[in-house]
Order: C-alpha cells, then structure tokens, then sequence
C-alpha cells in the first residue's frame, strides 16, 4: 500500500483524492455508532473530514473506544461518498476517508463546552479554558487571519526598505501619561525598570541613529482600567521615518490599511481617505473619531435660537456655551415613552436635558414651540433641513458636554434606527488635533498625543503666547468610529523640547532626570521625523468582525486584568520579595 504523504490535512481533502491512501492527524469532533459502522468526524486546524470505520479492520475495537477530542492517527483510503449522503454544507462533503489503521495518541476528558461555533457559554468559562476555546473552528481562522496580517505588514515595510529593529522590554518608569507596570531589579536594589506603554522614545533615537526607516510588530504594557477594546498588554505596529511630513505618512498607511482589507474582504476601500481637522470633527460629530457610516451630523443653532424667549438655550449662550441639535429623519411617530428614554439617555454624559420638536402631519409639537415665534420656528426647521415626518433634537450645555452628550446620542440614534449600513467600512483621518489641553485637577496643560508631539509650524508663536490653542501635527486613523492607530510629527530640536516640558509643567531638573537622554541626542544632529502606531489587536478585531479585542488574543485578560486560565496575578513567595528587597503592606480588607 502506497502513502500519499506522511500527513494530509483533512480539510484539504476533495474529490479529487478518491482512491489514494492518505495519513491524517487530529481530534474526535463527533462519534456515531450506526449499527456496527462507527463515523467519526475528525478535527484538525483546517477544517473537518468523515471517516468510517468498519468492524473488519483490526482495531474496531479501538474506534469503540473513541470520545469527543481523543487525539488520533487514522491512515485510511479516500471515496467518493454514496449518492445522496454527500454534505453540501462541508468543504470536504463530497468524500469520507475508510479507516484502515487507528492509533489514539492521547484520550481526553469531556471538555468544559462543545468545541463548535456559536458556543453559547460563559466567557470566563472560555477564558479559564482559553486552550479549549481555541481550537474552535471561529477562532482558529482568526488566529490565520493575525498571523497572515503580521506577514503583509512585514512585507510591505521590507519592500520599502523599512529595518525591522527590536527595541527594549525593560526600560526607564516615565510617569506622564498611563500608569507603568513596574519591574524590580535583583541587581539594582531599590530600583526599578518599566515595561514599555509604546516604544516612542527609542524608536526617535533610532532615527538620530540614522536608520531612517524602522517598524516593528510590539508588545506594550498599560496599568490602566479595561474596556472590551483594552487590555494591560497589547500589541501594535510601530513605524517611525526621517526626512518625512505628514504627507509622506498618510498616503502610505492608507496603502497599507487599505491593502489589508481589501485581501481579507474583497470590497474596493477608496482612497485617498476622507480627512477632517480635529475642530472640525468635533462640531459635526462630537467626536474625534466619529463614525460617518451615516449621517445625522451636529447643526450649531445658536443663531436662530438667540433671540428666543426660552431661557435654557439663551442663558446658556450668554454663558459662552452651545446649543446644537440633530434631525432624526421619519421619526415623528416615537412614542412619548421612547422620548422619555433618550432624555434619561442623555443624562449619563452629563447633559441636564434634550429638548426635541416633532414635525407631524398635523404640525409642530413640542414643549418648547411656546418659546418661539412662528418666524423662529421656520427658520430653525429650515436650518435643520426638517421635513414633515422628521424630529429635531437639541442639547445646551458647555461645549463639552453638548460634544459628549449630542454625540453619543446620534451613535444611539443611529443603531435605534437601523442607519448603518451593515459591512460598510468608513475610514478617515482626523488631523490637527489639539497639542495641548487644560487639566483642571493638576492645574497644568498635559500633552493630548505625548510630549514629543511637535507643534504646527504657523502655531510656534501661539504656543508661547497662548499655548491651549497650539495645533499639533498629529493625526489619527479611524474605522467606523474606533481610533485605529495615531501618530505625529516629532519635536527634534533640543530648545523646542525643553519649551514643551515647561509647558507641561517639569522643572528642568524633572525633565533631565527622566528624558534627559533624549535630549542629549537632539544635540548630535537629529533629522525631522516622524511616524505611527497601529493598533494590531482592533485592527484584527474589526477585520473579523468580532466586538472585543479579547478574542483576537490568544491568552487575554479579563476587565479585572486577570488571566483566569494561569491565574495570574498571584502572590510570589516571600523569598523571592527579599531577594528584590520587597515588603508588602497590603491593607486587611476583612477590617474594613
């Protein structure tokens, strides 16, 4: 008997395979005893294959003994399957593989949950079991889809002539910004290293290195509370250039982006993407990642509503802040409990109310009409572009709020009513972001991007007379309303660098002790540069579709930052703190 191969796997099996002896390696997904027949359905990362035992072959016996995820060897002959038993649900339906030899490799318990898709289980049951939850069919072509995703990014920057270049894991604490994760030093008592929240100081050192193009598939480390798109560690692709401008970034990023997608969804993403200026998202959206899947966008009515008699809208206009308001289209049959709902909706982002007015068929009605002449009224439906059918909604309050509130409101709106279109894939830019913003708690200006953000060229004198309205060249890519990745064009010159720490509020004692290293390396002659970071784990999260970055991860956290599979963390032995010169003093929580 001739051998195909030492292996074939066994979702790569077809028609064309009738009559050859193959050797197959994998897991029991099923068993069916039919009258002294045995079919099993075997498993392995490329999908699934019927084999049939009969009872004439030597081992029957063993076969008998087979159960749900026994790692087996079968060498068997591939058939054509009868007519009408082929599946045509399975890639490999139209053939079974007749066992021939048996060999189980390794027996299994009963596993905590069906391996199959669309497994209705717990989550931290698959977390405690995350080995078990990956050899699932859905997550298996995840991980292919990351795996091929991290072999195109390394494709194309080499082909550029980018240097994949490994920067350090244990590096210098540097407090502005997200809390660090710390590591003692054995060597260095008392001190210690911190994991990285992002390469960004070496990578510019390796610019002043003369490397001029470097990326690197990394991981990064953040002591900060969880969301479903947030994890302690995570990974991201870091590209940093010399000689560059921001037009030199963007067209080769959306070469890249669009390249992924388009190999993994076959839909055409146009380019170049839409950009918008950070202000200019902000007072159409509410967002500095809006979601422009569907419209719906932000009318400023201060104009109109000015001259009212309804005191909400003019004091807060006289207090400096805004009233906007959005048309929701065919809407004017909500019932009074739905309004009620978005009202309370609204609260939860610190807006006092929402004012509405319904256009129906028998004309306006609201509660606020009272307040305006028929004149005003026109002219605010006209300005909305309001039509019979449709309600107009509005928030007053401070700018913020009214860009927190309105905005999270059209988000909801927007899924309430079906807006959008589903596969749709938006992407776009938004650019001159602020450089800094006021921190009311430390009564200093803190750096939106990072430190090393340079400002725009035509704000350097804004940024010493009046430095909250300086613009930075930084931008950000988005996709459906989720930040995909951001970068910036860097600060390298040494006086420029200091200017912005002092802004920050360092002392020039503070600012050598943690970046004065840096700031050495400005005075060797560093290159314009700058560059991006993508974030790998939403990336691959929105290629497949998936709602949380947990399940792009092979061995995530959970919202706590536990893994519940390993159990970490979780208390070292008190040799190990004294080797470091560690004592704890965690607090009796039973007293409390």
């Amino acid at each position: 008997m001739t051998v195909l191969s030492e292996r074939i796997e066994a979702g790569s099996l077809r028609a064309n395979y009738d009559g050859q002896v193959v050797r197959l390696l994998g897991w029991v997904q099923r068993r069916r005893d039919h009258g002294g027949v045995i079919f099993v359905d075997l498993r392995d990362r490329s999908g699934l294959v019927q084999v049939v035992f009969n009872p004439e072959i030597p081992n029957f016996t063993t076969a008998e003994r087979l159960r749900s995820e026994f790692v087996v060897s079968i060498l068997g002959r591939v058939r054509l399957r009868p007519e009408g038993a082929t599946n045509p649900n399975l890639p490999t339906g139209e053939i079974e593989v007749v066992a021939e030899e048996l060999e189980i490799l390794n027996a299994a318990k009963t596993p905590a949950f069906y391996i199959q898709d669309d497994v209705d289980v717990d989550e931290t049951v698959r977390l405690k079991y995350r080995y078990l939850d990956l050899r699932r069919p859905e997550m298996q072509k995840v991980f292919k889809t990351r795996s091929k995703v991290s072999q195109i990014m390394r494709n194309f920057f080499d082909s550029r002539g980018f240097y994949e270049i490994e920067t350090p894991m244990l590096t210098k604490s540097t407090p502005e910004g997200a809390r660090d994760y710390l590591v003692p030093s054995r060597v260095h008592p008392g001190e210690f290293y911190a994991l990285p929240q992002s390469p960004q100081i070496f990578k510019q050192l390796l610019m002043v290195s003369g490397m001029e193009k470097y990326f690197q598939i990394v991981r990064c480390f953040r002591d900060e509370d969880l969301r479903a798109d947030r994890q302690p560690e995570f990974t991201q692709l870091d590209v940093e250039m010399s000689f560059v401008e921001v037009e030199d970034i963007l067209p080769m990023m959306e070469e890249l982006i669009a390249g992924i997608f388009t190999e993994f969804t076959g839909k055409d993403i146009p380019r170049p993407f839409v950009r918008l200026t950070y202000k200019e998202a902000m007072e159409r959206f509410g967002s500095d990642k809006p979601d422009m899947r569907f419209g719906m966008e932000f009318v400023d009515v201060a104009e109109v509503v000015a001259n009212s008699n309804f005191k909400v809208f003019t004091d807060t206009l006289a207090k400096g802040g805004r009233v906007k308001g959005i048309c929701a289209k065919g809407c004017a049959g909500m019932p009074r409990r739905e309004l009620d709902g978005l009202v309370e909706y609204v609260h939860q982002f610190g807006a006092k109310g929402l004012a509405y007015i319904v256009l129906g068929e028998e004309g306006v009605k609201s509660p606020i009409a009272k307040f305006f002449t028929e004149e005003q009224l026109q002219e605010l439906i006209s300005l909305m572009r309001g039509e019979t059918g449709d309600i107009l909604f509005f928030i007053a309050d401070k700018e913020s709020v009214v860009a927190e509130a309105l905005g999270h409101f059209r988000l909801e709106l927007g899924k309430r009513l079906d807006l959008i279109p589903e596969g749709a894939l938006n992407f776009l830019w938004v650019t001159e972001f602020p450089l800094l913003e006021w921190d009311e708690e430390q009564k200093r200006f803190v750096a939106i991007h990072h430190p090393f953000t340079a400002p725009m060229d035509e704000d350097l004198d804004v940024l010493k007379t009046e430095p909250g309205k300086a613009r930075a060249k930084a931008y950000d890519v988005v996709l459906n309303g989720i930040e995909l990745g951001g970068g910036s064009i860097r600060i390298h010159k040494r006086d420029v660098q200091e200017q912005m720490f002092e802004l920050l509020g360092f002392t020039p004692e503070n600012a050598r002790a943690q970046f004065g290293f840096l700031m050495d390396a400005f005075e060797y002659g560093t290159p314009p540069h700058g560059g991006i970071a993508l974030g790998l784990d939403r990336l691959i999260m929105l290629l497949t579709g998936k709602d949380t970055i947990r399940d792009v991860i092979a061995f995530p956290k959970t919202q706590s930052a536990a893994d519940l599979m390993s159990h970490a963390p979780s208390p070292v032995a008190d040799k190990q703190l004294k080797e470091l010169h560690i004592k704890t003093n965690i607090p009796d929580l039973k007293t409390k």
